[in-house]
């Protein structure tokens, strides 16, 4: 699911949270939260870095051996950096048409910069090599027969070239973190017919339904949870702070059959359920695309540690097979997880964000697919089919938007938006997206798959007739997310006499309940 989130300038907050763990009795029951410990958390927001083609690794890449960054961090007392397989090469190769999408996504990534870096880094790659070469020659002759003088000289030589080399490799080690920082700013290249600009040249794909007519006058999910007791906005500001909310009597259930309806539709396509970690690593939030410690970011990081809260399930289900090879036989891998999502909301205010409509933690379920590479626009299309069925048989009006470039999140190729329309707010609000990120994520999670057949066939496989693996598409996209789904039932289903009929596919979710009715005084 979009995050909606790209940093720009700054805002930093502390927050203290409870940390929570989720547990269920069956497949279609979430219970209530439990288990409470003190957490400090810092607020930051997300960009999305990514590139198709640019994003590969490339035997001409310029990369620093494993054993020499591993020493020289060991020697600093640091961490090796993650790396993204970026084909720098492919970049320069095609500096115009990286640069012209670069514009056409309003991303920050300097181009110009990283293409200096890069040659820069290749310089001072040769120069590496060509002292260690001369380091294993003085060492070659100094296994030889020599008179002391000789032997003194060659020492001394060695000593020199040792002290030479280390200082390179540190500069190398230092060039090259700064070029990958840099790069991985840069966006996925997008797909040819997404439309070039802002959000407003967002183009319809599909228009489902009517709005429905009232003969009385409309109230909005405010009005409506607090004439039906549903919601507590202030008691939550009071222990939690602003955008934090309870559920009560029947709005508790409606959110639990949204969840178990949703669930058990997805699977019945063939999804396989999850339930994920709700604290994942920074670097895991990364390498998805998102910037956990940008300047106003969505995502809550955990104070003295490497770890953030999660804005959607995208970002666990994504590490899931991170660093493996999978079999081409298992692709496609398809999960549909519940999870509890956590947003700053830096940024948002005024009346098209009150109530529960822009809020710090909500619930959710969300759907994931690891793919073959030619394979990725079909299933686009498949997961957009998926919510659209859904809404369509809950009664919703609303409309699909192919997503502007300038809209995209840096590891989106392509973003399909549906909007619901809100009587209440009078207007069409986002319930959820489907995006494909070709091969963005699986770059930086290190995840691929090796097909099936041999480059040369044989009587059997060997490693060397094995063809090569390739990285896998990733694509995501949002099966219900409950707070916006809650707006929309309430609102377009609300009666003249105040109460809410319950939509037909979720009633045997409710306990038999069709109905929300007024509580008797």
């Amino acid at each position: 699911m979009d995050l909606a989130c790209y940093p720009n300038k700054t805002t930093f907050k502390t927050l203290k949270l409870a940390s929570t763990s989720t547990s269920s009795s069956s497949i279609f029951v979430f219970p209530s939260l439990h288990k409470t410990k003190t957490l400090t958390i810092h607020s930051h927001k997300f960009p999305f870095p990514r590139l198709t083609k640019a994003l590969s690794t490339s035997p001409t890449a310029v990369q620093t051996s494993p054993a020499t960054t591993n020493n020289i961090l060991q020697d600093q007392g640091g961490k090796p950096q993650w790396k993204a397989s970026i084909d720098f090469k492919w970049i320069k190769d095609n500096k115009e048409t990286v640069a012209t999408n670069i514009k056409n996504r309003n991303s920050d990534a300097d181009l110009e910069h990283i293409l200096h870096l890069y040659d820069k880094l290749f310089i001072l790659q040769k120069e590496v090599e060509r002292v260690r070469g001369e380091r294993n020659v003085v060492a070659k002759k100094m296994k030889g027969k020599l008179e002391p003088s000789e032997r003194q000289t060659l020492i001394e030589q060695g000593k020199n070239l040792k002290e030479g080399l280390v200082a390179l490799e540190e500069d190398l080690l230092k060039l090259n973190d700064e070029l990958q920082r840099e790069a991985q700013c840069i966006p996925n290249m997008t797909h040819p017919d997404v439309p070039i600009g802002g959000e407003d040249c967002s183009t319809i794909r599909k228009t489902v339904g009517s709005a429905p007519k009232f003969s009385f006058p409309v109230k909005d999910h405010l009005q409506l949870g607090k004439e039906l007791d549903l919601f507590d906005f202030d008691a939550a500001a009071e222990v939690s702070g602003s955008k934090f909310y309870y559920l009560k009597n029947e709005a508790v259930l409606l959110e639990m059959a949204l969840l178990n309806w949703t669930l058990s539709e997805v699977m019945k396509r063939g999804f396989t359920p999850l339930t994920t970690p709700e604290i994942v690593r920074s670097s895991v939030v990364e390498k998805c695309g998102f910037q956990p410690r940008a300047n106003n970011t969505q995502v809550y990081s955990i104070d003295n540690s490497d770890q953030c809260l999660i804005g959607t399930a995208e970002i666990p289900v994504g590490g899931l097979h991170m660093d493996s090879i999978l079999a081409e036989s298992t692709l496609p891998l398809k999960y549909v997880a519940f999870s509890h999502c956590f947003r700053t909301e830096a940024g948002a205010a005024g009346t098209a964000t009150r109530g529960l409509y822009r809020v710090h933690q909500f619930s959710k379920i969300e759907m994931f697919i690891f793919c073959r590479p030619e394979e990725s626009d079909y299933y686009h299309d498949e997961l957009i089919k998926i919510e659209e069925d859904m809404f369509s048989s809950l009664g919703l009006h609303f409309k699909t938007l192919d997503m502007a470039s300038e809209d995209l999140g840096a590891p989106a190729y392509r973003k399909f938006d549906v909007e619901a329309w809100m009587p209440g707010l009078e207007r069409f609000g986002e319930i959820s997206s489907a995006s494909n990120c070709t091969d963005y994520q699986s770059r930086r999670l290190g995840i691929r798959y090796r097909p099936s057949e041999a480059l040369v066939p044989g009587p059997k496989k060997s490693k060397g007739n094995l063809a090569p693996p390739q990285f896998v598409h990733t694509l995501n996209a949002t099966a219900c997310a409950v707070p916006r789904m809650i707006i929309c039932l309430l609102e377009n289903y609300q009666q003249e006499d105040g109460s809410v009929l319950i939509p037909e596919p979720l009633r045997p979710f409710m306990g038999g309940r069709n109905i929300i009715t007024r509580k008797s005084s």
